[in-house]
């Protein structure tokens, strides 16, 4: 036996309450010092994120854990194991927000790490594989970065997931810098990422990935549930940076039948795509649907104009790939009939397709046997997010979430995630760590 499956369960509960402070002392420096006026903000390959990457390695040092940051600055904390030689655990989630963000999303997961390697060290565990916590970058650079790029920049460049030109077609919202400038910017270094088919992560060496987050919907704060299991993430098909072009003229003198308009053809498009999701859920099928942007030229728009110029983006989520693909070729089919018969342009321009992840059977099976046993209520759950698990799944590497319940869902400065529902999540991420094989 094992020294993790020789332990009571109340040994997990009282290491992982001993070990909360830590958490606390992360989540109050972590608000006060990426603090902006309204929430936080910790832009990817920005001053927040770098802050919230010193705050997690400082308080890694001071447990003694080993260092050490990839070509691409993701950050890694290690509780040595038994084998060093074996495959990893690794234990990761972002530390990058949206703007006017929470102070939970994705940090929760960082520090739930971090966390359950202290409790470890306080029951006097050595684990049999090494315990990787990492703090990946630019999970949220869809907030940061438009133009052709996949999402879930950090992870997907060290798993070898990134497009051929992605690194210079990603380009920052704010200053015009391509991803591998800023990644340069940085610190970090993008040149190991051009002209390279072996990822940095390679996943012989990793023996499965365990992410904890806050739930970014009201599902468990309905239903009750401190703690969610994940069954899976949902894949998405974006249109990040797409546009209709249609003609500038008088918003009076011109005849509703003569015009071009260009806000009026896509909101046609947004509404059919509307309507074919709400007959995809009728019918039984998963489907979810935003326009995400949507706005006008500011140098040209006017109150007197009709618009000709709208950029837009579309964000069309489902657990079943078959049904995004069929999105897909609907909105594509949709903006070519609505431009013909408006006398407009909607270009969708690069569309992405992301497919669903499932999460392993095994890893959810250990996972719910450990919360019977430490008396944490949980529900399983599918996410509607996105996550980077997802890429982890992706290259073949086993992943395993669990959520925390959150009233007000995320991307916002309202998330409230309460520290008793976070200490629960981190009992159960700690057992499992102790005791999966």
């Amino acid at each position: 036996m094992d020294q993790g499956t020789a332990r009571a369960s109340s040994d997990f509960v009282d290491a992982v309450d001993a070990a909360m402070p830590i958490a606390e002392r992360l989540f109050d420096d972590l608000a006060r010092k990426t603090a902006d006026s309204v929430g936080v903000t910790r832009g990817s390959y920005g001053e927040g994120e770098q802050i919230a990457h010193d705050l997690l390695e400082d308080t890694a040092k001071s447990l003694d854990l080993e260092i050490e940051k990839d070509p691409a600055g993701n950050l890694y904390m290690t509780l040595p194991g038994q084998d060093r030689d074996a495959p990893a655990w690794i234990v990761g989630s972002h530390l990058d927000s949206v703007y006017h963000g929470g102070n939970y999303d994705g940090a929760a997961g960082v520090v739930a790490g971090v966390t359950a390697q202290a409790s470890l060290q306080k029951l006097g565990i050595t684990p049999p594989r090494d315990i990787k916590v990492m703090g990946i970058r630019a999970e949220e650079c869809s907030t940061w970065f438009v133009g052709h790029h996949g999402g879930h920049l950090g992870s997907r460049a060290v798993l070898g997931l990134l497009w051929p030109d992605e690194m210079e077609s990603a380009i920052h919202v704010h200053t015009g810098r391509t991803l591998a400038e800023c990644m340069d910017d940085a610190g970090f270094d993008s040149s190991y990422f051009r002209g390279r088919n072996e990822p940095y992560l390679k996943p012989e060496r990793i023996k499965g990935y365990f992410e904890l987050h806050i739930e970014q919907g009201p599902v468990l704060h309905h239903e009750g549930f401190p703690v969610g299991i994940v069954t899976g993430i949902r894949g998405c098909v974006r249109a990040r940076s797409a546009e209709t072009k249609g003609v500038y003229t008088h918003s009076g003198a011109v005849p509703q039948d003569m015009r071009q308009d260009a806000v009026l053809g896509t909101a046609e498009l947004v509404l059919d795509i509307e309507r074919r999701c709400d007959e995809a859920r009728s019918a039984g099928q998963d489907m979810v649907f935003a326009a995400g942007k949507f706005f006008t030229d500011a140098d040209h728009h006017s109150m007197v104009k009709v618009p000709g110029k709208v950029e837009f983006a579309l964000d069309i989520r489902s657990q079943d790939t078959a049904v995004l693909k069929e999105m897909q070729a609907y909105a594509t089919e949709r903006a070519a009939i609505i431009s013909q018969s408006r006398g407009i342009e909607i270009s969708l321009n690069d569309v992405s397709l992301v497919t669903p992840a499932v999460m392993d059977a095994g890893f959810r099976g250990h996972m719910q046997k450990g919360a019977n046993l430490l008396d944490v209520s949980y529900m399983d759950i599918p996410s509607g997010a996105g996550h980077d698990a997802a890429d982890f799944h992706d290259v073949g590497i086993p992943a395993a979430m669990i959520f925390i319940r959150n009233d007000h869902g995320s991307h916002n400065p309202d998330e409230a995630m309460e520290l008793e529902d976070f200490a629960l999540g981190t009992r159960l991420l700690t057992w499992t760590l102790a005791t999966v094989d």
